[in-house]
């Protein structure tokens, strides 16, 4: 019925006039499925359509076209005005909290639209720009809308290739795993090292993290790709000294995997590494969504021997609750905080706090990005218990950093004031990096 309909207003556009087809997806609707179960889904998206349906006018009209996507066809458009006042309405509408069966639900949407006859008239391209259109703005980060433009298709296609790319070299473990060290505040010392995946395609060189990494998580490729880097990892850190320390991220997408914990035992049993040397980072995003849930996790977790850190904090939706419901044994500080340290009204006093709290509760903290001996300088000042960045080291393949330990190793020969102490300090010149 919704293509029969759309068919036929697509013939009778009026000279000067076009015609919208809104692409609506609600976001996170899965998860509401998930923890609540199909029921309680079902009376969402009932209220979702009777809401939308009083958002048109009544020329217009609006379907269901199959799990949590809507369509709405907005017919007699004069001007791009009319379609951002009906989506205003749509944001309206949808966000207002929904009672269904007890519970009080809000939700969101990312919408795409395409006109016609701007965007094409044929019925199958029509959809496939407000789709495509859809699909930016969920990639925009969700909650928000997108009007169709050329070049998506295009950016949909070398997409599609990097996560088919991506796939065959997860396959052929064909990625690489850097190591970052991070360093003591107090005596220079190297504490730890945070691996990191590393990306160099055939063809376009090194990747960033930063672009392929939400592939994998949007995928569920991640769960693949971060077994293999903490298998990877773990078996590397055991030819590292037995002070030094290896941090492994996990993924909100992992995290909530339900089998994150015995694949964790399996990589510890694999390599021999102790448990007490593995140290997982977790962003503020895992705890959000159900935090009892997933505090629980933690503490399943802990229980294995491993220690826990709190990633990127103070740029999310942090919470000081979390610090007093989970005893984190570190606080990472993210590198925003860091960047403008020393500048007049800078973010000075807010890791002077991070830091204070952290001191309280037992927990170290590790401060990113550093890069500068003035910031070295004023996070010792201020308490940080340790730091990452390039003034240290960049984060380089194994077998650099086995060299950099291998060389640590024998500077207590040529320094007989410095034989016996266990940590691996850096060597003078390790900022050049």
């Amino acid at each position: 019925m919704f293509h029969e309909q759309l068919k036929t207003e697509l013939a009778r556009i009026a000279p000067g006039e076009r015609l919208a087809v809104h692409y609506i997806d609600i976001d996170e609707f899965k998860s509401v499925n998930d923890s609540l179960g199909h029921l309680i889904g079902d009376e969402l998206l009932k209220s979702v359509a009777v809401s939308l349906s009083r958002c048109v006018l009544a020329s217009d009209f609006v379907a269901r076209l199959g799990g949590d996507e809507f369509a709405i066809v907005q017919t007699a458009v004069k001007s791009t005005a009319d379609v951002t006042h009906l989506v205003d309405r749509v944001f309206d509408a949808i966000r207002e909290p929904f009672e269904c069966l007890g519970h009080q639900l809000t939700t969101d949407a990312s919408i795409g639209i395409a006109l016609a006859p701007d965007h094409g008239v044929d019925l199958d391209q029509i959809l496939k720009n407000a789709d495509l259109a859809m699909y930016a703005a969920k990639s925009a980060g969700r909650r928000t809308y997108r009007f169709f433009e050329p070049d998506m298709d295009t950016q949909v296609k070398a997409r599609r290739k990097l996560e088919l790319d991506l796939r065959q070299a997860i396959a052929d473990e064909a990625l690489e795993v850097y190591y970052q060290p991070c360093v003591s505040l107090g005596d220079n010392g190297i504490t730890g090292c945070e691996a990191l995946v590393r990306w160099r395609h055939p063809e376009r060189g090194m990747i960033s993290p930063a672009e392929f990494v939400p592939i994998a998580e949007e995928t569920g490729l991640i769960n693949q790709l971060g077994e293999w880097v903490l298998t990877t990892a773990c078996a590397e850190a055991t030819t590292w000294p037995d002070d030094v320390k290896l941090a492994v991220n996990v993924s909100p997408v992992q995290f909530r995997s339900g089998t994150l914990a015995l694949k964790i035992i399996a990589a510890l049993a694999a390599s021999g590494l102790p448990a007490s040397r593995l140290e997982l980072e977790i962003t503020e995003a895992v705890l959000i969504r159900d935090d009892d849930a997933a505090l629980a996790i933690l503490h399943q977790l802990r229980s294995i021997g491993v220690r826990i850190a709190l990633d990127d904090f103070g740029t999310g939706y942090s919470s000081l609750s979390y610090l007093q419901r989970f005893p984190f044994d570190k606080i990472k500080i993210d590198r925003c905080f860091v960047n403008d340290i020393a500048e007049p009204g800078g973010s000075s006093c807010i890791v002077r706090a991070v830091v204070n709290i952290a001191a309280e509760r037992h927990m170290t903290t590790t401060a990113e990005g550093v890069e500068t001996r003035q910031q070295q300088e004023l996070l010792r000042a201020l308490g940080c218990s340790e730091m990452q960045g390039y003034l240290f080291s960049p984060p380089k393949p194994a077998a650099e950093i086995r060299q950099l330990f291998s060389s640590l190793r024998q500077r207590p020969a040529a320094q007989p004031a410095n034989r016996g102490r266990r940590r691996r300090r850096l060597p003078a010149t390790a900022g050049s990096g």
